[in-house]
C-alpha cells in the first residue's frame, strides 16, 4: 500500500521535471537559433567601434596686415553671419596710405595728360616746320629763276639755300622730337597708360590694405578659441580666433586595420552620440577610407625595419559623411565621442575614390567683394584730373 502511495507521488514529480527540462531545451533552440542568425546576418556583416570623435572645419581667422585691435564683436559660442565684421584695427596708417596713393594718382594722370599735350605740340611743330621748309624752297626756286635773269645775284641764292637747309634740319629735329614724344604714349589713353596703372595698382593696394583692417567671418559658424584682446599688437598669420560651421561636420571613426576588410565607400553606418544616448541615432554612409595610419603620419613614425618594435593592430580613420537634417535637429560638438556601426553587405563600392571632386568641398566669396568700391573712386579721381577726352592718341 505504501510502495503505490510514492510511486503515485513521484509521477507528477518526473512529469514536471520532463516539462521543464522540454521548457529549456526549446528555449536553448531559440537561443542558439537567436544567435545563429545574429552572427550570420548581423556580426560578420557589420563593424563597429567606440574609437570615433566628431570632426569638421576650423576656419581660422588669421590678419593679412599688422595692426592694433581696436574691436572685437564676437566671443566664444556666438553665432556669426558669413561676410560679418568680427575684428577692427586701428585704421589711422591705412587711411594715410590711402590719401597718399590717391594723390599720387591725380598726380600721375596730370603728368600724362602733359605727355599727351606734348605729342600735340610736338606735331604742331613738325607741322610749322614742313611749312617753314616748303616756303623756304618756293623762295629758292624764284630766286633761281631771278638769277637766271640777271635781276639777282648769286650770293642771295646760295643765302636762300642756306635757309631750305637749315629748315630741313630743324623740320628732321621736330620730327625725331615727335617720335620721342609718341614712344611714350603710343597705344594707350591715360587710363591705359603704365604710369597710371601703376599709380592705380599702388591705390587699390592702399585700399585693400584699409579694408584687411576689418576681419570678416569667411563662412557663417560658431566662434571657438578666442584667444586675441583690445589694444593687443597682431601680426599677418597669427591665429585670433576660429569659425566652426557645425553644419559641415562628420565621424572619423578609427577601426581596427582587420575590421576593413569588407568596409567599402558608401556603405550605411549607425551612429550614436554619447552626448545624446542610444535614443538618438544618425544615419550616414563611408565617405572615404584613411589613405594612411596616424603612426604613418605622426612626428616620429615607428621604425618597423629597425626590429626595435612591439606589432600592434593598427587603426586606420574612417570618414562617415552624417545626414544634414538630423544634424540640424541634433548638433553636435568637434571632439565629441561616438559609436559607429557599419553595415557591410553591400561591397560593391570603391576602397579609394576613382574620381576628382567636380567642384571645391569648400570655400567662401566674402573677399571677392574687397575692392569692390575702390573703382568708383579710381574713376573720379581720373576723370577730376584729365581736364580733356582720354580716348586712344596716336595709335599705329
Amino acid at each position: 500500500m505504501s510502495q503505490t502511495v510514492s510511486e503515485k507521488s513521484a509521477s507528477p514529480r518526473s512529469g514536471q521535471r520532463k516539462n521543464s527540462l522540454l521548457v529549456f531545451l526549446v528555449l536553448l533552440v531559440i537561443v542558439a537559433g537567436g544567435s545563429y542568425y545574429w552572427y550570420f546576418h548581423h556580426a560578420i556583416w557589420s563593424e563597429s567601434t567606440d574609437d570615433a570623435y566628431i570632426s569638421g572645419n576650423l576656419v581660422q581667422i588669421t590678419p593679412e596686415t599688422a595692426g592694433t585691435v581696436t574691436s572685437i564683436a564676437a566671443d566664444d559660442g556666438d553665432f556669426v553671419q558669413k561676410g560679418q565684421p568680427m575684428i577692427s584695427f586701428d585704421q589711422s596708417d591705412a587711411l594715410l596710405a590711402q590719401e597718399n596713393a590717391e594723390a599720387g594718382l591725380a598726380q600721375t594722370v596730370r603728368q600724362v595728360r602733359t605727355l599727351f599735350n606734348n605729342v600735340d605740340q610736338a606735331q604742331a611743330v613738325t607741322a610749322e616746320r614742313k611749312i617753314a621748309l616748303q616756303k623756304a624752297k618756293a623762295d629758292v626756286a624764284r630766286r633761281k629763276d631771278m638769277v637766271k635773269a640777271g635781276g639777282l645775284s648769286q650770293e642771295e641764292l646760295i643765302h636762300a639755300q642756306d635757309v631750305v637747309s637749315t629748315a630741313e634740319k630743324a623740320l628732321a629735329a621736330a620730327q625725331q622730337q615727335l617720335k620721342s614724344q609718341q614712344a611714350l604714349v603710343n597705344n594707350t589713353t591715360v587710363t591705359t597708360h603704365p604710369l597710371v596703372k601703376s599709380a592705380i595698382s599702388k591705390l587699390r593696394q592702399a585700399y585693400l590694405e584699409k579694408q584687411r583692417t576689418v576681419m570678416v567671418a569667411p563662412v557663417s559658424g560658431y566662434v571657438a578659441r578666442r584667444n586675441v584682446q583690445v589694444g593687443q599688437r597682431v601680426t599677418p598669420g597669427a591665429t585670433l580666433m576660429a569659425v566652426v560651421p557645425l553644419e559641415q561636420v562628420w565621424v572619423d571613426a578609427n577601426f581596427k586595420e582587420t575590421q576593413l576588410t569588407k568596409m567599402r565607400i558608401g556603405q550605411p553606418a549607425t551612429v550614436t552620440a554619447d552626448l545624446y544616448g542610444d535614443k538618438v541615432e544618425y544615419h550616414g554612409k563611408v565617405e572615404s577610407l584613411g589613405i594612411g595610419t596616424g603612426s604613418a603620419f605622426s612626428l616620429l613614425p615607428a621604425q618597423n625595419a629597425t626590429g626595435n618594435w612591439i606589432k600592434v593592430v593598427q587603426r586606420l580613420p574612417v570618414r562617415i559623411q552624417l545626414d544634414a537634417e538630423e544634424l540640424k535637429k541634433h548638433p553636435l560638438r568637434i571632439g565629441l565621442s561616438m559609436i559607429v556601426d557599419v553595415d557591410l553587405h553591400n561591397t560593391d563600392g570603391a576602397l579609394l575614390a576613382e574620381t576628382a571632386p567636380h567642384q571645391a568641398r569648400y570655400q567662401t566669396d566674402v573677399y571677392e567683394q574687397q575692392l569692390a568700391g575702390v573703382d568708383a573712386i579710381i574713376k573720379k579721381i581720373i576723370a577730376d584730373n584729365d581736364t580733356q577726352s582720354s580716348s586712344s592718341h596716336m595709335k599705329g
